[in-house]
């Protein structure tokens, strides 16, 4: 597989796609904010899935939109590095005056079923002022708005004090083909993605009860690793039932796993991220987030924080059972039954451990343990005092009064590759979303339309500061 160069028209024909709005939307938006629109619709109706998906012709198609906005052709560049399996990398050209930075963003989504959707996940629904579709957050909000900003960049003939350089890489979403992302992108191109610091997704605009509480800028994340967990047995005829049943004896496991709570282990992004958060929380949430900060944590404290989501996964490691097989026919017992249990585990924390406490809480040496993958875990990246700088500046123009809280991301992201080959990586999206209504990998995954054209507007100020 090698290399496409794609030759397009002006950036003028960016214009013909507005036929796809209705004349009340296109009348409700500025040229600036339909391009945007039309980048993301188009990237959002190509299916990335693994399954059936191609993130080969999603690259070429953000390929185009960049050489319609005047970049040249020779400075865009899509790898096909397996059928229907593509990246994309582009640079703006700056003088040269700092080292370059990467703006990193995957192409691909994970897998929706229709039938259990609301909407057709694979197409941009626009509904009650919300963009639906599997991808309008994860990824392809990043993607797209990286796309539109830099061709409106392009097209305003902007000439930064260094490279911006764009990578869309696919196969983010799946846990064994790294090597076709930004992997691949490492180990064969590292020459046209090197810079001085990388901005990825993991770190939003975070929103309670409507509210701006968080602006968030992920320096380190978890690691991702999963388990199968396996009982078999001799089985039978079901006429015969028996009491050793593989069924059983694996439902028995997991409910131990799901009462188990790994211990806390706060660090130093997630104290800081705890004691920014509490400023913006009030009555027993913020004291809550006070009390555990000191020597000895109070347990109520931790108790009631833990049974929120989004505070638990800043607290522990957590795994959770994620998919269940069972069994080979209706009228015979089970001679198998395996479920495979996710774990996001705490940065510095060993694999081994994990295991082993999964063995000890099990408590039954009938269930096998299998790890499914290796063990990538990475270094966190300091904090780029260029970087919050530039944030501190543009993001009060959007959420007057939002303290800037770094962060550890409770999900994986390829930003790990890029921090163990020593590129320093950000999460930071300018998205914001409510952080108790997470859809993202979920049904009806959705963006307001709102956050999709402040994120856009967002991005080209603080990418202007940031090169200028």
């Amino acid at each position: 597989m090698g290399i496409v160069r794609v030759s397009m028209s002006a950036w003028s024909l960016v214009f013909l796609a507005c036929s796809a709005l209705s004349a009340a939307q296109a009348a409700s938006l500025n040229p600036t904010q339909q391009r945007a629109h039309d980048i993301y619709q188009e990237l959002v109706d190509i299916n990335t899935t693994q399954s059936a998906g191609d993130t080969y012709q999603a690259a070429r198609a953000m390929a185009a939109r960049l050489i319609e906005a005047g970049m040249p052709a020779g400075d865009v560049q899509v790898f096909q590095v397996a059928p229907k399996r593509g990246n994309l990398v582009a640079r703006l050209h700056g003088t040269g005056k700092r080292r370059p930075i990467l703006l990193l963003a995957h192409l691909d989504v994970v897998e929706a079923n229709p039938a259990d959707w609301s909407t057709d996940p694979f197409r941009l629904i626009e509904k009650d002022g919300w963009f639906y579709a599997r991808g309008s957050e994860d990824d392809k909000f990043m993607a797209a708005t990286f796309v539109a900003t830099l061709g409106r960049l392009v097209h305003e003939r902007y000439r930064p004090d260094r490279d911006i350089i764009l990578a869309l890489e696919t196969d983010e979403e799946v846990s064994d083909s790294h090597h076709y992302g930004v992997q691949y992108l490492i180990a064969q191109h590292r020459d046209l993605i090197d810079a001085e610091y990388a901005l990825n997704e993991g770190g939003g605009i975070g929103l309670k009860d409507g509210r701006p509480v968080r602006i968030a800028v992920q320096t380190s994340e978890k690691v991702y690793e999963s388990f199968w967990l396996e009982t078999r047995n001799p089985g039978g005829h079901s006429s015969q039932p028996r009491s050793d049943n593989a069924i059983y004896e694996l439902a028995r496991g997991l409910e131990r796993v799901a009462d188990y709570r790994f211990p806390v282990e706060l660090n130093e992004t997630t104290r800081l991220y705890f004691r920014e958060m509490a400023e913006m929380e009030q009555g027993q949430t913020r004291a809550d987030m006070k009390a555990i900060l000191g020597p000895q944590p109070d347990p109520g404290a931790i108790a009631r924080l833990s049974a929120q989501p989004p505070y638990n996964a800043q607290l522990r490691t957590t795994c959770v059972a994620t998919r269940l097989e069972g069994g080979h026919a209706d009228n015979a017992l089970p001679q198998r039954a395996r479920a495979l249990v996710n774990c996001r585990i705490m940065p510095g924390v060993p694999e081994e451990r994990v295991r082993d406490t999964l063995v000890r809480v099990l408590a039954d040496p009938g269930i096998s343990i299998t790890q499914t993958g290796e063990f990538f875990p990475s270094p966190p990246s300091p904090l780029n005092p260029e970087l919050t700088s530039a944030i501190k500046k543009v993001a009060p123009r959007f959420w007057p009064g939002v303290p800037l809280v770094p962060t550890m991301s409770a999900g994986a992201t390829d930003g790990l590759f890029l921090r163990n080959a020593g590129i320093p990586t950000y999460g930071h999206s300018g998205l914001a979303g409510d952080i108790f209504d997470v859809r993202a990998h979920g049904k009806d995954e959705r963006i307001s339309e709102k956050a999709f054209y402040d994120g856009q507007e967002y991005w080209y100020q603080l990418l202007k500061v940031l090169t200028g």
